[in-house]
């Protein structure tokens, strides 16, 4: 293996990292929002209307998605797809040039 595809994979894997990282992050602002919005739920009425759960669907789709494009359970979200079909385009307009010139 040359030292260019060493160095191409290692990018790659750190860019993978700071993805999973960020996602950690963002699931421990969540969770600390959802902490905070049922403690304000609490305070006003004791729960008879338990408004905080909005707030609770809306982070938990939100976290659902960045997980499934993160960890690739998707695989038409992930990058190794925008690659392909970036690809894929640029021979697409290369052939409709060389066909027009």
């Amino acid at each position: 293996m040359d030292n260019s595809t060493k160095d191409e994979r290692y990018l790659k894997a750190k860019e993978r990292v700071k993805e999973e990282k960020k996602f950690y992050t963002s699931l421990l602002s969540a969770f600390f929002t959802i902490a905070i919005v049922a403690a304000v739920n609490y305070y006003v009425d004791e729960f008879r209307n338990p408004w905080f759960l909005w707030v609770v669907f809306g982070l938990g789709i939100s976290i659902v998605f960045k997980a499934l494009k993160i960890f690739n359970v998707i695989p038409f979200m992930g990058r190794d797809w925008e690659q392909k079909k970036i690809k894929e385009l640029m021979k697409d307009e290369d052939r409709t040039n060389k066909k027009w010139k």
